[in-house]
């Protein structure tokens, strides 16, 4: 067991889905994979591990913002021998040039955070994913006949903000759109050699407030949820 996630050795997966949300985890867990076990439930965070396609798969939640991926993913990788983490969530458009219910796969999360440089030494504000995982996600994109966008990212420790303009990092580095975690999990990938990915719908339309309604949720989600399953199939 590590200090937050109280799985055994053995009962978590050398792939990891990791959405935001515990409730989405036993979602995925319930309804997507077979024999699920519920192996870590601490904090109120779940992680259950579970056969797809035969290949067995752990689905388990991060929290929000960099400090909860932060611990999550760096246990993950470093107690639990995970190789690769796709994190699965939503995010939301500073342009219109998006839509809602598109799928992005992350290239590249910017970011003002501290995060990398205190914890890792990493200077730089911007960092791509990790490993072969992309390439990966590209390609069963395609096969499954699924647009999805290559883009980067603006990941943020701010939700609520004073001002409502675009951050200036996100114009700097062509960011459409932001979330709060892609940063962090990239900077300790990187720093720990592993391979992690990032995988998000469009929710929220920022300037015109448009947004996925709660009802419609499941059912938007699902095409990025399956994209991830059978990426994570392939890197087995």
């Amino acid at each position: 067991m590590s200090i937050h996630i109280s799985a055994k050795k053995g009962e978590i997966a050398k792939v990891v889905l990791q959405p935001g949300d515990p409730l989405r985890a036993k979602y995925i867990a319930e309804n997507f994979l077979e024999n699920a076990k519920l192996v870590s439930q601490t904090r109120g965070i779940f992680y259950y591990t579970g056969l797809y396609k035969g290949k067995e798969i752990t689905v388990g939640a991060s929290g929000m913002g960099f400090p909860s991926i932060g611990i999550y993913s760096f246990e993950l990788f470093t107690e639990y021998e995970v190789d690769t983490i796709i994190r699965i969530g939503t995010c939301g458009a500073y342009t219109t040039d998006l839509k809602v219910f598109d799928i992005l796969n992350v290239e590249n999360a910017a970011s003002e955070s501290t995060y990398a440089k205190y914890a890792w030494e990493i200077e730089e504000d911007i960092i791509s994913h990790q490993g072969n995982i992309f390439e990966t996600i590209n390609a069963t994109a395609t096969e499954l006949s699924l647009k999805t966008k290559a883009v980067n990212i603006h990941s943020s420790d701010i939700f609520y903000r004073k001002n409502p303009d675009i951050p200036a990092i996100a114009t700097k580095y062509n960011c459409p759109a932001v979330e709060m975690e892609a940063f962090g999990l990239f900077a300790n990938a990187k720093y720990l050699g592993k391979n992690a990915a990032t995988i998000l719908t469009v929710s929220d339309i920022i300037p015109t407030h448009e947004n996925i309604s709660a009802d419609q949720r499941e059912t938007a989600l699902k095409p990025m949820i399956e994209l991830a399953l059978e990426a994570a199939w392939k890197s087995i």
